[in-house]
């Protein structure tokens, strides 16, 4: 490996759900099955590299998943949708001018009841972590057997 630079030996490209798990067997994206040994509480992240027990280093891909993508030009209506989708405990993936959420027709409903815009998509979802989260850069990858 290169100076300050990790050399990433391969994938692994997980739903939102799949990374926040703390224990669960997974296939990288090579086909190679291996095992996730993360602190419990810690969502892997698009980006995060995991080191695994040979040290070979896999990198974190977020999956394209189902959303919607709601949106407004009024920042005062999308702060107040993003406190009742919080309110909700519903994971949220803010922008400027948007926010988005694992796609969910009754939240559809309630979020253009309150005046925005919703597009239903399928991209990568990456929502901002808690107020007491936070993820690992660096945690467990064993290869299953």
């Amino acid at each position: 490996m290169g100076q300050g630079k990790v050399e990433v030996l391969t994938t692994l490209t997980l739903p939102f759900h799949e990374r926040q798990k703390s224990r669960c067997k997974v296939k990288l994206d090579n086909g190679l099955p291996a095992a996730l040994s993360l602190p419990r509480g810690k969502a892997l992240r698009a980006g995060d590299l995991l080191q695994a027990q040979d040290g070979s280093v896999i990198e974190i891909r977020a999956a394209t998943e189902a959303v919607s993508t709601a949106s407004s030009s009024s920042p005062l209506l999308l702060t107040h949708v993003c406190y009742h989708l919080g309110n909700r405990h519903v994971p949220l993936q803010i922008g400027q001018g948007w926010c988005r959420y694992l796609h969910d027709h009754v939240l559809d409903e309630m979020v253009r009841a309150l005046g925005l815009e919703v597009l239903a998509e399928e991209t990568p979802f990456e929502p901002v972590d808690g107020a007491y989260g936070g993820h690992s850069m660096h945690a467990g990858l064993g290869h299953a057997h």
